[in-house]
């Protein structure tokens, strides 16, 4: 066993789970390089909270990993407690036993990868097999545990994690996606049921599902990565240490109590962020990005908030208080230009910005191809086409028809991995008109050059840099709109006059230039555009 045990807990080259495909939507795989990250930032923390303390030189420290998948985060655990134990516990097979015993624990998220992670941890997929690196189990499972859990359905609709009866009510041949650890009203009592007596671990850690594998598709899908934070940290660990994505920051189906929580949150320590597509999990495509955070029981103060941009960090680590604003301003760079903005306490344009379905027509409703037919015309901005509607047929707001508009589309965005316009080109849209929800009216305006002023304002690099900081994904709601001040309107805005206006220095300047990219001469559009991008 020496050499076997000494051949899988060294260096692998080559490496299977740098390879490995994701199985579903919610089955996202880690790279080793990115979770050794994660560990890093782990043992560094636990240093600075401990003299310089290895915690990897300590016995009787726990991990759980209660999402596990391919093992990557159990595995370099293991590794790195059999390098740090090694003058502690001299026998190799006696060092494994009690690492891989009393100190590394999963859960697997289904049966397939329960069996991946076993693998990965212990050499084998029964952990007291001939060929398990362990030599104290009695059991197949090892300390990774997997059973086949159900939904407890009502009214159609999981009361856990919501998902939808008719599309994951299978039978038994078929894989639940009702996870242990949230599917549970007492997750201390879970944690003894699975691993016995009352279960206490120091560092919880890994890459939850990210959404209801359920039908559910790209921005649309609902998350559920939040629920499996929300249950770690009920456990009271000293450290939890996850992966997910970005979109909790500023956006996100369902989330906005969870935002509320997490930046008001004072044990929040550090956040590693990764705004650009495929950089973090390379090949996977995650709208807004992907992040790290490490939550610390014991600390309580700011944050310390860092980018990753192409590989490298885009500045130093800055320690600021997260509930600052409403959302998580990503970039540090981008704190002291919202704060000379704010500090002028000027309304703002979420107020003029229309809900969803401003007329009160879906997307897909088209009218007809001329007005030669209809009594009472109405121009109606559509998906893809202008059309024509009688004014009758028009649910809501009809006031607003005779009045000129400024149209923004609802989403925006195309498949690059950087976004840089983060708005479409304005759309004015002269007395007669109305849109379906494939547009929101972002203004509505008694004279044209109000509206030519309006829309002149929404293109400028200012008003679009703002509307970053609070776009996640594709999907451009009237609050993307809430960091840019109302202006007066009798002159068009330009963007030297609002960089002098908030008093920003060329260092600011560069930064928000950097960042958005100019819109072509011809400003404003005069009829739909595909800006679409198919997630």
């Amino acid at each position: 066993m020496s050499t076997q045990a000494n051949f899988v807990l060294r260096g692998r080259n080559p490496d299977v789970l740098t390879c490995i495909a994701n199985l579903s939507n919610d089955e996202v795989f880690t790279p080793p390089e990115f979770a050794n990250k994660m560990l890093d930032l782990v043992a560094n923390t636990w240093a600075a909270n401990n003299k310089g303390v290895d915690i990897w030189t300590n016995p009787s420290v726990s991990f759980l990993d209660p999402f596990t998948k391919s093992g990557v985060f159990l595995r370099e655990i293991t590794s790195r407690l059999s390098k740090g134990l090694e003058k502690r516990i001299p026998d190799l097979q006696e060092r494994v036993d009690h690492i891989l015993t009393k100190q590394v624990f999963g859960i697997g998220i289904t049966h397939l990868t329960s069996l991946l992670a076993r693998r990965s941890v212990y050499c084998s997929k029964h952990a007291n097999g001939p060929h398990s690196i362990a030599s104290k189990f009695t059991n197949d499972a090892g300390n990774i545990w997997f059973q086949r859990m159900e939904h407890r359905w009502a009214k159609g609709k999981c009361t856990y994690c919501g998902a939808s009866q008719q599309a994951l009510d299978l039978g038994e041949r078929r894989e639940t996606h009702a996870y242990a650890f949230t599917h549970t009203d007492n997750i201390q009592a879970r944690m003894a049921e699975l691993f016995g007596g009352d279960m206490q671990f120091d560092v919880i850690i890994g890459n939850p599902p990210y959404q209801l594998d359920d039908g559910g598709h790209g921005a649309s899908a609902a998350p559920i990565y939040q629920l499996f934070v929300e249950n770690a940290l009920k456990l009271d660990p000293r450290y939890a240490v996850f992966v997910t994505p970005s979109r909790w920051m500023a956006g996100g189906k369902g989330l906005d109590k969870y935002r509320a929580r997490m930046l008001a949150d004072k044990r929040m320590r550090a956040i590693v962020d990764y705004p650009k597509l495929y950089e973090g999990f390379p090949g996977v495509k995650i709208r807004g990005g992907i992040s790290y955070f490490l939550w610390d029981r014991d600390h309580n103060g700011p944050c310390g908030v860092q980018t990753i941009w192409d590989g490298k960090p885009t500045g130093p680590v800055v320690s600021r208080y997260l509930d600052a604003f409403d959302v998580l301003v990503r970039r540090n760079e981008a704190v002291p230009i919202l704060e000379k903005i704010r500090a002028k306490k000027e309304p703002t344009l979420e107020a003029r910005v229309s809900s969803q379905k401003p007329f009160g027509l879906r997307t897909f409703f088209h009218g007809k191809p001329d007005p030669k037919s209809l009594k009472n015309p109405v121009r109606l901005f559509g998906s893809q086409r202008v059309s024509w509607v009688n004014r009758s047929e028009i649910p809501t707001n009809e006031h607003w028809i005779d009045k000129w508009k400024v149209l923004m589309t609802r989403v925006q965005g195309t498949s690059a991995a950087v976004e840089t316009k983060f708005l479409s080109k304005p759309i004015i849209a002269e007395p007669g008109t109305a849109c379906t929800e494939s547009y929101l009216v972002a203004g509505i305006f008694d004279t044209e050059s109000e509206a030519m002023n309006y829309a002149s304002y929404l293109s400028t690099r200012f008003a679009r840099f703002l509307v970053s900081l609070r776009k996640s994904t594709q999907d451009a709601p009237k609050n993307v709109y809430a960091f840019i001040p109302d202006l007066p309107l009798d002159k068009p805005w330009t963007d030297e006059m609002l960089y002098r206006r908030y008093g920003l220095t060329r260092e600011e300047i560069n930064f928000i230039e950097s960042q958005v990219a100019e819109h072509s001469m011809d400003l404003f559009d005069e009829a739909p555009s595909d800006d679409i991008d198919d997630e």
